[in-house]
């Protein structure tokens, strides 16, 4: 955790922040193409993020989208919550179709295998995971969906 950490959690616990996201994904796409993949909008709020790769169902082409992880021992958990929002974001949907992704976690590249998570194994995930985010709570208040949670395990 960060400096910026705690001012991360309050601006992304605003019940407004979903609408931003577009904007925010924007800055952050700017931001990595400038530091060349070094910095993230994520890394500036001191949260641990990673850089997931996966190739589209439907067009067969690699999509690359910063996440917020929670490293989890030598796996890391993700969670497909979208700020909260009602629909689900299309890299879950490429994620289950594929056999592997590639992640790139700091210096770290490498090929993972998705495993997403039912039950109590997602429960126990998901306790995790609020310990870094507790907005994840609020994220979960907002939307009516079940918000995947994925373990990514290095091939």
């Amino acid at each position: 955790m960060g400096l910026l950490t705690p001012v991360a959690v309050k601006i992304g616990s605003l019940e407004w922040m979903p609408k931003l996201l577009p904007q925010i994904v924007w800055v952050d796409t700017h931001l990595q193409q400038v530091s060349r993949g070094r910095v993230s909008v994520l890394d500036i709020a001191g949260l641990p993020n990673l850089m997931l790769t996966v190739v589209g169902r439907k067009s067969g082409i690699p999509r690359s989208t910063p996440l917020l992880c929670v490293p989890d021992g030598d796996t890391w958990l993700i969670a497909g919550s979208y700020f909260g929002g009602p629909k689900m974001p299309v890299w879950v949907f490429n994620l289950r179709a594929a056999d592997t992704a590639h992640i790139r976690f700091g210096k770290l590249e490498t090929a993972v295998r998705a495993e997403e998570l039912e039950g109590d194994a997602r429960a126990a995930a998901w306790r995790t995971m609020l310990r870094t985010w507790p907005n994840y709570a609020k994220y979960e208040e907002r939307t009516d969906r079940l918000i995947p949670v994925f373990r990514l395990t290095r091939v």
